[in-house]
Formats: C-alpha cells, sequence, structure tokens
C-alpha cells in the first residue's frame, strides 16, 4: 500500500514537473512570437498587449463561468477581495505591457532573461517586510543577478551599454510588474482562497482594462499604432491569435499553474528558467536572432541565480 502510494505521488509529481516546462517553454515561444510580429509585420506593442489580455481574458472568463461559477459569485460578494484583484490585474498589465515593449527594443530572449530578475524584487519585498537582510545564499543569488545584467547589458564592454538604455529600462520595469503579481496573490491569500488558475484567469481579465485604454490612448496620438493591423496578412494572425494569445497566454498559464500544483511551488519556480531559454533557442531557430556568448552568460547567471534564491539547504 505504501509502495502504490509513493510512486502514485512520484507519478503525480513528474507529471506535474511535464506540465509547467511545457507551460513555461510555451511563454518562451509567446516571446518568440511577439518578436515576429514586431520585426515582420510593424505590430504594435500596445496593440499585441492590448488584444492579448483581452481575448486570453475571456477563455479565462468562459472556463471560469463552466468550471468555477461558484468562486466567481464569491469573489462578487467580496469587495476587499476585488480590490486585491485590481492590484493583482494592474501587476499582470504591466507585465504583459513591459514585455511586449522589452521584446521590441531587444529580442526575446534577451526581455526573458531580463524579466528573471523579478526574483531580485521578490527578495527585497521580502526582506523589507520582515525587516531582516538576505541570508548569504540570498545575497550570493543577488550578485549573479547583478552580474547577469551587466553581462547583458554591456556585452562584456564595462562602461558602455550594448543594448538600448530603452530595452534596459523596459526590461527592468517588466521584472518590476512580474514581482508584484508574484507577491499580491501569494501575500493577500487569493491563491489559498480562490485558487491559482481562477485567479490568474480573473486578474487577466482585469488587466485587459487597462491595457485597451492605454492601447486607445496611444492609437489617439499615433494612427499606425491600429493601422498596423490593415496589413496583417493569415501568416500574422496566426501568430498573434495561435502563437501569442492560445498557445502563449492561455494555454501557458494553465499548463504551468496547474504543473506547480502538483510538483509544488519551489519545483515550479526552477523550472520556469525553461522560459528565457525555450525564447533564446526559437528566436535563433526561427528568427535567426543571433545570441552572444555574453547573452548566454548572463542567462547561465540568472538560472544559477534562481537555483541559489530556491533551493533550501536540506
Amino acid at each position: 500500500m505504501g509502495r502504490e502510494l509513493f510512486l502514485a505521488a512520484n507519478r503525480q509529481f513528474l507529471r506535474g514537473c511535464l506540465l509547467a516546462l511545457v507551460g513555461a517553454s510555451l511563454w518562451g515561444l509567446s516571446g518568440a512570437c511577439a518578436q515576429k510580429l514586431f520585426a515582420d509585420f510593424a505590430a504594435s506593442p500596445a496593440f499585441v498587449t492590448g488584444f492579448r489580455t483581452l481575448v486570453s481574458g475571456l477563455l479565462f472568463l468562459a472556463f471560469i463561468l463552466v468550471a468555477r461559477r461558484e468562486a466567481l459569485m464569491r469573489l462578487l460578494r467580496s469587495p476587499r477581495d476585488m480590490g486585491l484583484f485590481a492590484i493583482f490585474g494592474l501587476g499582470l498589465f504591466g507585465s504583459q505591457f513591459f514585455f511586449a515593449f522589452s521584446v521590441a527594443e531587444t529580442n526575446a530572449g534577451t526581455a526573458c532573461v531580463l524579466q528573471m530578475l523579478n526574483s531580485v524584487f521578490v527578495l527585497a519585498w521580502v526582506c523589507a517586510s520582515a525587516r531582516k537582510a538576505p541570508t548569504l545564499r540570498e545575497g550570493g543569488g543577488l550578485v549573479l543577478a547583478l552580474a547577469a545584467t551587466v553581462l547583458i547589458a554591456t556585452q562584456g564592454s564595462l562602461g558602455m551599454l550594448a543594448i538600448s538604455p530603452a530595452g534596459l529600462g523596459w526590461g527592468l520595469a517588466n521584472a518590476l510588474a512580474v514581482a508584484v503579481y508574484i507577491v499580491v496573490p501569494r501575500q493577500m491569500g487569493l491563491f489559498d482562497r480562490y485558487g491559482s488558475l481562477f485567479s490568474v484567469g480573473i486578474a487577466m481579465l482585469l488587466a485587459a482594462v487597462p491595457s485597451n485604454i492605454v492601447m486607445g490612448l496611444q492609437a489617439t496620438a499615433d494612427p499606425s499604432v491600429l493601422g498596423c493591423v490593415a496589413g496583417f496578412s493569415g501568416e500574422a494572425w496566426l501568430v498573434l491569435v495561435l502563437g501569442v494569445v492560445l498557445l502563449g497566454t492561455f494555454a501557458a498559464f494553465s499548463l504551468y499553474l496547474t504543473g506547480v500544483a502538483k510538483a509544488g511551488s519551489v519545483m515550479g519556480s526552477l523550472i520556469g528558467a525553461a522560459e528565457p531559454v525555450s525564447a533564446s533557442v526559437i528566436s535563433a531557430l526561427w528568427l535567426g536572432t543571433a545570441f552572444t556568448v555574453w547573452d548566454w552568460g548572463g542567462l547561465i547567471l540568472m538560472i544559477a541565480m534562481l537555483f541559489l534564491m530556491t533551493l533550501k539547504k536540506q
């Protein structure tokens, strides 16, 4: 009996790892697809973000109405939780919006690696809220993260930026926004009360509101923000709808969060490192993006940082 329970738990853990790995890899695919849209079809980051959050948010809403309607009714009766979800949604909006601009200014792989700096911002929040200094292990992870950022930003030539200041700025803003949407639902107990998939679905729907407001404001000042759609071919719509929305957002979040529920948050965090690897490899093979030894070195340091800050001493 004990052996059967162990084998069942082991199968569930492995299934969770596989689901989380596929989900994280699909996030990387969405970055490469966004890069394709920006480079080949002159798509605007604001339009891609607005379309992505709206359509995926509606897909999540459909899922919630079918499978989690009672949780939705409970949420609508709680103004406090609605306020927390609004903050969560703003963080998710920022991560999607800043990520798109980061990809447009750099490339999918670099944007995903810079996004991993969210662990540094989460660490700063945890230490500040607990009023304690980072441990030696956490301090080592911080050093690795900063070294990785320097390598990517300077390409080994210290004293000068090898990527655009805008690209670096969007990447840092994206990492900060990701930290917000990681901290808020966990610290405020939203995942515990509603579940991770439901919570992300509601937040994505709420994120669509500021995304499309910003898109509308930008389109008013610059008609090309929406005018780019007129030049979209069938391939462009396929990349946007299938690659960015269905696979890169709806399926990616669903698979990753389901996998983390089975494999655990620690393993899920480590598997999340597959996102920049996936984005870099897909961009290189599909789009011909050149990645230097400094880019790969920065990625390796970021993954080492993630291991150092996630794995606890046994």
